[in-house]
């Protein structure tokens, strides 16, 4: 999957037919994905791009996701060819969201779980590593997943907003 991704990404850079989906079990399961591109020797974020719903083959959507991340993702400049070689690809392959009641959103566990917030038109993820490398407790992290979908940052008290949370499997180069 990762090589999967690599292709994908020189493909659309160079202006190629995206590479075939390998013909391996992974690529068949219906799962959801982020692609994270970090540039090696500073570990900056260069990219980041998900797709939640395992509506799809894995295979299509890391294709598709690894594509966006590299070309799409609006708090960056698109990767250049030139810079590909230097970027580390990680793929998250996300477990299907759970609810989590309100009762229960403070139980959430730093490093294993992600979060997903909805409500009305606004949404958010932050990944499980996320909380993770801002040193994040689980309150702040609800905060910073609701802020991130334009939401004041306590609203996930709030019945209205509802929480999931999900594991995800990474896979890095």
């Amino acid at each position: 999957m990762l090589a999967l991704a690599r292709g994908a990404i020189e493909a659309a850079l160079a202006g190629r037919a995206p590479p075939e989906l390998p013909d391996v079990p992974g690529a068949a399961l219906r799962r959801g994905a982020f692609v994270t591109l970090e540039e090696q020797e500073r570990h900056d974020l260069r990219g980041c791009i998900g797709h939640v719903s395992g509506d799809r083959p894995l295979g299509e959507i890391i294709r598709e996701v690894a594509v966006s991340a590299a070309r799409s993702d609006p708090r960056f400049p698109a990767v250049r060819l030139d810079e590909l070689a230097t970027l580390r690809i990680e793929i998250s392959v996300l477990d299907e969201p759970v609810h989590v009641e309100p009762s229960a959103r403070c139980r959430l566990v730093i490093g294993r779980d992600g979060l997903l917030v909805r409500r009305g038109n606004a949404h958010a993820v932050l990944l499980p590593r996320v909380a993770v490398e801002h040193g994040l407790g689980p309150e702040a992290f609800l905060n910073a997943v609701c802020h991130k979908a334009g939401l004041p940052p306590d609203s996930w008290r709030e019945p209205a907003t509802r929480v999931f949370t999900f594991t995800a499997d990474i896979f890095v180069e």
